[in-house]
């Protein structure tokens, strides 16, 4: 069964990129999640990982990254945030909001398909 890696971006050109990596791999389905319906989806099929693009539209990037955090069913789920390297008013909230991973942009999509490979093997507790 592919790893199933919830993606809550919504530039639609990174998106197909991110997509197009985790069709490369074969054991990876990545699933876009508004902010607004993440916690269905969380709870609804259980997710190898979450990724969040920190300058999301909805500007609710970071009460997605407590809402993981916070509830006990989904804090153990890797999660990994991306941003412009120059917003690191951004990269210290996500870390305050509990996300040990957060990353450029252009780093995350670097490394993007050994970032996919490793998030496809977490295990969920």
């Amino acid at each position: 069964m592919p790893a199933r890696i919830l993606a809550v971006v919504d530039d639609i050109f990174f998106l197909a990129k991110i997509q197009q990596a985790a069709r490369h791999l074969g054991n990876v389905t990545l699933e876009p999640a508004a902010p607004d319906a993440l916690r269905e989806k969380l709870a609804g099929n259980a997710a190898h990982a979450v990724v969040v693009d920190l300058n999301h539209s909805s500007g609710k990037a970071i009460d997605v990254l407590e809402q993981i955090r916070n509830h006990p069913s989904t804090r153990s789920i890797p999660v990994v945030a991306f941003v412009s390297h120059v917003q690191t008013d951004l990269v210290q909230a996500a870390r305050a909001a509990g996300c040990e991973r957060v990353m450029a942009r252009s780093a995350f999509s670097q490394q993007l398909p050994a970032l996919l490979r490793e998030l496809s093997k977490a295990e969920n507790d």
